[in-house]
């Protein structure tokens, strides 16, 4: 295969008092410029063996690692030749982090501080940063050492979560970087543009930022705002592509979340802070990662005028390889406070399968090699899923959304006893996690079949003899 740049996602964050649960949750759609790009799951084991020396495949960016790692989950790209691309995990801190969504900076910015060639990129982030840091805030800490020493070779916006706290960093040029922690009772949407507003240097507890950095604003005179220190103005674009690219996928996660937000899907000022109307459930997340305008003209699925159903990029695509929930719960024991909700194709047609992230395997299937198809593999499985189920969408609507509901009693279920057993140990939980799988198999594989012998039926090759003849 030729490689691909993985730059075009979908994230959401939402703070511990905005949930259901109490939990945090990060969640993101890693989205390819293919439909197929396969990807496995890795769980790495404390102190594994490393080289020390990490060098990136993608762009030789370099570093130096700490001798002292956590365990920690990954979902890398099966072929590594380019760089690990590891996207996603929890480690055994319970730190939660998902990199990266791509974004851009503006070119009078990067004509004062260019990106680096060989700074650090996406390829390499969770690899450097994850198994080091034992909180959300520690996390942005040494992402951004790293890019202030190092560099950063692109624009990107980054995820870190704890049980406590859940943080939005975003590399905003090639040495400077500010974060924002998401508010206890607040959510976040954020598609492929830099997103944070207005910073406030005087609160170190809600933000952090590179070192600086308001001098290099000031001295190069980079702020249109004045006074004011919106990061967004300052580093951001606002071109007609992040108006139908980019914005209606904030405008239609704030209509889902905040129903009453009369908002504009091509609005160069969707604000960053949402409050949601309702406490927000992971299945809830789930269906907005699945989302595709439903209930609007602008559903490519739908049944709007032709401009209207291609003038957005939905949430839910075809070529999205990994969507994860990463949720750290606050009411069970610390080891099983981590749970990777899972899913390796669309989430419009695919389910999300609960792991725990303390395990030592989510299931040998996962981590298995699947650069070509194979019957057995969840990731193929998810892709032919999501196949079956586009084709014929309105003729098998009902039986759509009935699989969707199915998967998510049956996560939710797994969830419940794998609580109930308490097992703490990473085998049992590594266990636990591989039965998962296999429920989760088959029910998938159950909806295959209703889909073939449903789309069967509805072939244009087919033909009913007149009774007359």
């Amino acid at each position: 295969m030729t490689r691909q740049t993985h730059a075009a996602c979908t994230s959401f964050l939402a703070g511990k008092l905005a949930t259901i649960d109490g939990s945090t949750l990060i969640a993101r759609n890693e989205d390819n410029f293919v439909a197929i790009w396969p990807k496995r799951a890795q769980i790495h084991a404390a102190n594994e063996p490393r080289d020390l020396n990490f060098i990136s495949k993608g762009n030789h960016f370099t570093t130096t690692l700490p001798k002292k790692a956590y365990h920690y989950t990954a979902m890398p790209d099966t072929d590594p030749s380019e760089g690990f691309y590891e996207e996603s995990g929890i480690n055994e801190k319970n730190v939660a982090m998902s990199a990266t969504e791509s974004a851009y900076t503006n070119s009078r910015v990067l004509g004062v501080d260019p990106l680096v060639a060989d700074g650090i990129a996406e390829d390499a982030m969770v690899t450097v940063v994850l198994p080091y840091v034992d909180s959300a805030q520690a996390g942005v800490q040494r992402l951004g050492e790293l890019v202030t020493t190092n560099g950063a070779a692109e624009t990107n916006g980054v995820l870190f979560s704890d049980s406590e706290e859940v943080w939005y960093m975003e590399i905003v040029s090639g040495h400077h970087w500010v974060a924002q922690r998401i508010p206890d009772n607040a959510y976040a949407v954020v598609a492929n543009q830099l997103a944070i507003e207005d910073i406030d240097f005087d609160d170190p507890h809600n933000f952090m930022s590179s070192q600086g950095i308001r001098h290099f604003v000031q001295a190069n005179r980079l702020n249109p705002d004045g006074n004011r220190f919106n990061s967004r103005h300052i580093f951001g674009t606002q071109t007609s592509d992040d108006a139908h690219y980019n914005t209606p996928r904030v405008w239609y996660g704030h209509k889902l979340f905040t129903p009453s937000a009369f908002e504009n899907p091509t609005s160069q000022d969707l604000p960053f802070i949402r409050h949601a109307e309702q406490k927000i459930s992971v299945a809830a997340v789930q269906e907005f990662l699945g989302s595709h305008y439903q209930e609007t003209p602008y559903d490519p699925l739908g049944s709007g005028k032709a401009t209207e159903k291609h003038q957005f990029r939905a949430v839910g695509l075809s070529r999205t390889q990994n969507s994860h929930i990463l949720q750290i719960r606050r009411n069970v024991q610390p080891v099983l406070a981590g749970v990777i909700w899972q899913c390796l194709g669309n989430p419009a047609f695919s389910p999300y399968l609960p792991f725990y992230a303390q395990g030592d395997q989510v299931g040998a299937a996962y981590s298995a090699d699947n650069q070509a198809y194979t019957q057995k593999n969840p990731y193929w499985t998810n892709k032919l899923l999501d196949v079956l189920s586009e084709a014929h969408y309105h003729q098998n609507r009902k039986l759509l959304d009935s699989f969707l509901k199915q998967t998510q009693i049956a996560g939710y279920h797994r969830l419940q006893v794998g609580d109930q057993q308490a097992t703490t140990s990473a085998t049992g939980l590594g266990a636990f996690n591989a039965t998962t799988a296999a429920t989760m198999a088959t029910l998938m594989q159950e909806q295959i079949g209703r889909l073939v012998a449903a789309n069967a039926e509805q072939s244009a090759l087919t033909f009913t003899m007149d009774a007359g003849l």
